[in-house]
């Protein structure tokens, strides 16, 4: 049974409005962490779509951390004395392209919170909204809205189960990929997230319950956007992405692409074949 307090949804309870650079010292970092070619990067080429996760770091004091040292993105993410934080999804809508070099303006803002109770304890659903403005336009370029699950602390004998491995994975464009050390560590730091559970192997293991260090939910974003550009040629006008369950350093993920309809359907599988990222893209 689940139990919601809307009296914690509605109106924004936190935002701020700051001023980011597109650098082409940083688009050439994250292609190097792709392992493509930084000089191949230019300033006023287009932004690959999906790279923006640059543009909403945080810079939130160390003082102002989560006890796991979750920054927040843009605007302090609430406690709620509920220590653990997992992301659930993101939509992403790319209204226009945003050049290399470029000025932005960005508004961030947490949109929600909605506290439950469920079987498993006290949980909150934190939902984040992200404009990013190339100056001097008012209308976004990229519009991004993230949702967070805030959990209560693990207790002993608490980490459930790992689920039965799935059966082979069928798709029509397949590709394994293996989220090491390096790229979660350059990921994390591109972003400036110091969450815990994705560079801190004993916090991960000890605190969290998890087998290993966790592959950063916006990392699996950018590797299925990634197979989606580099692989199969497509730009995506949105992104709609549901987080399912973790993915971890160090072990094979399939990644796996359908087209759907007018557009595509991209999932990503963890080395038991287990669903564990589903996204819908909406193309030009």
């Amino acid at each position: 049974m689940i139990q919601t307090n809307e009296a914690d949804a509605g109106a924004d309870t936190a935002s701020a409005q700051r001023e980011e650079a597109c650098t082409l010292a940083t688009v050439r970092r994250v292609a190097a962490m792709l392992d493509l070619e930084p000089d191949q990067l230019i300033t006023g080429a287009p932004l690959p779509r999906g790279w923006h996760f640059v543009l909403l770091a945080a810079d939130t004091r160390r003082c102002a951390l989560r006890a796991d040292g979750f920054p927040g993105l843009g605007v302090p993410m609430p406690d709620l004395g509920l220590p653990r934080l997992m992301l659930g999804g993101r939509t992403v809508t790319f209204h226009q392209d945003i050049p290399i070099g470029s000025t932005l303006m960005r508004r961030s803002a947490v949109r929600s919170i909605l506290r439950k109770t469920t079987a498993s304890g006290p949980m909150a659903v934190v939902t984040l909204a992200h404009d990013l403005c190339i100056a001097p336009q008012s209308e976004p370029a990229v519009v991004e809205t993230q949702t967070y699950l805030l959990l209560a602390p693990r207790t002993p004998g608490s980490m459930a189960p790992e689920a039965a491995p799935g059966a082979a994975v069928s798709a029509a464009h397949l590709k394994t990929v293996v989220p090491d050390q390096t790229l979660l560590f350059q990921y994390s730091a591109l972003g400036f997230n110091s969450h815990r559970i994705h560079i801190d192997r004993d916090h991960a293991r000890q605190i969290e319950g998890f087998p290993d260090l966790v592959v950063n939910g916006g990392l699996a974003t950018l590797l299925l956007t990634e197979f989606l550009r580099c692989d199969l040629g497509v730009t995506p006008a949105a992104i709609a992405v549901r987080h399912v369950a973790p993915l971890y350093c160090k072990r094979p993920v399939t990644l796996a692409a359908d087209p759907a309809g007018k557009g595509w359907r991209l999932k990503a599988f963890d080395d038991q074949n287990r669903l564990a990222v589903d996204m819908e893209v909406t193309v030009l």
